[in-house]
């Protein structure tokens, strides 16, 4: 089992403090929704870990070794799914998967996944943004890192196409630890093992929708 843990993070706006004080710990086998509202600092912590946001301050361990957000690309601890597409949009879906997986068994599973197979023959820019998304999704979590990052996964995707997402994760989390930020709070919870929420700079468990509801991340009326 491998074990990822964030000691604790902070991040200033100027002079304003977004994130204070946010800790967790993701293993193998978990996967943990990541909660907040809007310009709470969910994709500014996930790219401050992941290294893409270099300021800061960020503790992190990997496998109970201290690790610098510098080392997680090279050493290909995470695997990360930014909001916004990194695809090529002039290159269709089936001569991008050979360029992450050359051969082999992952390579199997992207091709033949019942909803990438459906988009295999076209063009990145012409897929809807549920479907780029899916496809961005699967294809970086089968890469050999032993975490998954995932900023928004559920945006904008069909519900049958959620339904099989979730259950990729559930597969997935055998060998990997999964991480997860999406608005789709429901779809999160419905697959999460355990959440935190991030309010006024600070993590808290959250691991149900009243627990979401104290936290007044959601309206108390829903």
């Amino acid at each position: 089992m491998s074990t990822f843990k964030l000691h604790n993070a902070s991040k200033k706006f100027g002079g304003r403090t977004i994130i204070n004080d946010v800790s967790f710990e993701l293993n193998t086998g978990d996967i943990v929704g990541l909660f907040g509202r809007n310009g709470s600092g969910k994709s500014t912590l996930l790219k401050m870990m992941y290294g893409t946001l270099r300021s800061g301050k960020v503790e992190m361990s990997f496998n109970a070794e201290p690790i610098s957000p510098s080392e997680i690309i090279p050493r290909k601890i995470i695997g990360y799914v930014p909001q916004s597409s990194f695809l090529p949009k002039n290159v269709r879906v089936r001569d991008i998967i050979p360029v992450y997986f050359p051969k082999g068994e992952d390579q199997d599973k992207v091709f033949y996944d019942a909803v990438i197979t459906t988009i295999a023959n076209k063009k990145i820019g012409e897929l809807s943004h549920g479907q780029r998304k899916y496809f961005e999704v699967v294809l970086t979590a089968l890469l050999p890192h032993p975490f998954v990052f995932l900023d928004e996964p559920f945006s904008m995707l069909e519900p049958l196409h959620k339904n099989e997402l979730k259950e990729f994760f559930r597969k997935l989390a055998v060998r990997k630890g999964i991480l997860m930020t999406d608005h789709y709070y429901e779809d999160v919870l419905d697959c999460a093992t355990s959440s935190l929420v991030i309010k006024d700079g600070v993590s808290y468990p959250a691991d149900s929708k009243e627990d979401l509801k104290e936290f007044e991340y959601i309206s108390k009326n829903r």
